[in-house]
């Protein structure tokens, strides 16, 4: 059934969906009406009638509220932004500036279960820090008017009583929305300290669930500790959560050997295969098979069989043929139990682990240095975090192609360190950056330097990164793979903005039904829409539309000679393709063009066409045909 939600450009009505799919599942829990009847709900829940006064549940002031403000419509969109981005026609990149939670609405139209790793790095709670004010519905014609200049952000004062809530409500409604676009087998890193760790991780076990945790990474930030402290602390976490353990496991990388993990292999027998560790071959009894429990003899003859609980986690016949192959040791004397020998040279890696020194991925003043040789001036952002940091995150994580999201981009270190992994391993990793326009305080480094807003730091550095690496590759001879990495360099921007189209400001009259606030929307888009006649930016509708149409931000487009009335172009994504037009009358050979050529999805705006043509459009293309 058409509705006037059909014609505006609003991001995926989650609580919609929601209910559609209850509706799928268990329709006796609706009335004839199509509405969720709650007591039908009830019954399955508690069939006794006996209530439940008491239950384990985190619940702060203003969960509700969050959870509503996430699974609500954004009437936002993004507009490019040609001059501030880089190489634009060959890279795949994205850095939007703008509000994360409306952005996050806006790329779940296009990047749902797209995404293969995110990494945040939101703001601390110290009770000083600034948190995100989710003011767009309270204020949003005053978010429009400082979005074109920078936004401020409220502080999470210790003495307002929302100290923990406010941090809670941030989190929450992003993180609900986060976990759309991640990939079946997607995974979530999120950068935290002491003050919120707890609470973190029982806000990820609700919205990813317990059973998907993956691990809590501590990083040692510091080279000493914090002199001003009794106890200085020296680390922070990495809170680690997947989207579908069992689908994210077989998709972790290894990582390559540190010189201190190298140098736990020896040569105590003198193996002319050269050093090597052993490993313990027992394994747990969930799935153990009779061929696992058995007696082991050493060379000097003592019986080892597997402890209490666990068995072999090698059949008889296996075990023996290592021994034959002197892969197993029984320690120098013949008399320890038995583990296997892994040799140095046939590791491919190592499995991470959750303890991650400051030499193996860099510290806080690493950190500063980085940004400060990339912009010229230090002290321009507090806590950029290093580039090894990330590299290692995105290395186990991702493979060479996979899209990288990071929401709370700040000084842009997220695509600072793909653009690094890239050229390392020869890869194609993507980064979508999301960065609101905070403005910097005037007495503040980053602002004598020159940077109004965050997002402006986050913009001038990864483009400082690219003029790094084709500075580096001036002279010197380049292959095709060379010329691949420096093709991809750069990154589209795109700003978080109103809607081009007056029709998103329509509000539906709660009175009536479907059928009748559909006819209320289109004599108000009679009225309204005339303005576009007036003026409007071809480009900046095209961009809004194909995200409604769920084109990825990466889409390119070709203008097509053979329309001679009409401007038409081809939009792809990789993905989806179709025709699309933004002109405000389409020409009768344009129609007859598509009447005719029914295989390709075309596109234009509805009040182009008259009823006869748009009849005639729908009638020969069916599903192809869309008219916004």
């Amino acid at each position: 059934m058409e509705t006037y939600k059909d014609h505006i450009t609003l991001s995926p009505d989650m609580n919609e969906e929601r209910l559609n799919k209850l509706r799928e599942l268990f329709p006796d829990w609706f009335t004839q009406e199509g509405h969720l009847d709650i007591n039908e709900v009830k019954k399955v829940v508690n069939p006794n009638g006996v209530e439940e006064t008491e239950r384990y549940e985190f619940r702060w002031f203003g969960k509700s509220a969050a959870k509503r403000n996430a699974f609500t419509p954004t009437r936002a969109t993004l507009h490019y932004d040609e001059k501030r981005s880089v190489n634009a026609e060959t890279t795949e990149n994205i850095i939007i500036e703008g509000e994360n939670l409306e952005v996050l609405k806006v790329l779940t139209s296009c990047y749902r279960n797209k995404v293969k790793c995110i990494y945040i790095d939101p703001p601390y709670n110290t009770g000083e820090d600034r948190v995100y004010k989710d003011n767009y519905y309270e204020s949003k014609e005053q978010y429009w008017e400082r979005s074109e200049y920078g936004t401020n952000i409220d502080t999470n004062s210790n003495t307002e009583g929302r100290y923990h809530s406010s941090w809670l409500d941030l989190m929450y409604s992003r993180l609900l929305i986060a976990r759309n676009l991640l990939k079946e087998d997607g995974v979530i890193f999120i950068s935290i300290d002491d003050h919120e760790i707890h609470h973190l991780h029982k806000l990820c076990d609700e919205i990813f669930f317990e059973e998907n945790f993956v691990a809590n990474i501590v990083w040692q930030k510091r080279t000493s500790p914090d002199a001003r402290c009794n106890l200085g602390p020296a680390h922070d976490y990495i809170l680690v959560y997947a989207k579908n353990i069992e689908k994210l496991k077989p998709t972790l990388n290894k990582v390559e050997l540190t010189e201190e993990r190298a140098s736990e292999y020896k040569n105590p027998d003198n193996d002319p295969r050269g050093n090597w560790a052993s490993v313990d071959i027992t394994g747990q009894t969930g799935h153990a098979t009779e061929s696992q429990f058995y007696t082991i003899t050493t060379p000097t003859g003592i019986e080892y069989t597997p402890p209490i609980g666990r068995c072999w986690a090698l059949s008889k016949e296996t075990f023996n043929d290592l021994v034959k192959d002197n892969r197993i040791w029984f320690g120098v004397d013949g008399t320890s139990r038995p583990r296997k020998k892994i040799f140095l040279s046939e590791v491919d890696g190592a499995n991470a682990w959750t303890w991650w020194t400051n030499k193996e991925v860099g510290h806080n003043q690493e950190a500063a240095k980085e940004l400060k040789e990339m912009l010229g001036a230090a002290d321009i952002f507090d806590n950029p975090k290093p580039t090894r940091l990330l590299s290692k995150i995105f290395e186990i994580a991702t493979k060479e192609n996979d899209i990288i999201l990071d929401f709370f981009a700040g000084s842009g270190t997220t695509g600072h360190s793909v653009t690094k992994l890239n050229h390392q391993q020869l890869a194609h990793r993507k980064y979508i950056l999301v960065q609101i326009p905070e403005f910097t305080d005037k007495k503040s480094p980053a602002y004598k330097a020159g940077y109004k807003t965050i997002s402006e730091i986050t913009i001038a550095r990864n483009k400082a990164v690219v003029e790094k690496y084709q500075k580096a590759s001036e002279g010197k001879i380049l292959d095709e793979e060379d010329k691949q990495q420096l093709n991809q360099l750069g990154f589209k921007v795109f700003t978080l903005l109103k809607s081009s189209f007056p029709r998103t400001d329509f509000t539906p009259d709660p009175t009536k039904n479907e059928e009748e606030n559909l006819a209320l929307f289109q004599e108000y888009i009679k009225e309204k829409e005339r303005q576009l006649t007036i003026a409007f930016n071809e480009e900046e509708l095209i961009t809004e539309i194909l995200i409604k149409q769920g084109f990825m931000l990466t889409y390119k487009l070709e203008k097509q000679s053979r329309f001679t009335q009409n401007t038409v172009y081809w939009a792809t994504d990789g993905e989806k393709e179709a025709y699309i037009t933004v002109d405000a009358n389409l020409n009768d050979e344009t129609v007859e063009y598509f009447m005719q050529h029914t295989d390709k999805k075309f596109i234009c705006i509805e009040r182009a066409l008259d009823t006869t043509k748009k009849f005639n459009l729908k009638e020969k293309m069916q599903e192809k045909f869309y008219a916004f």
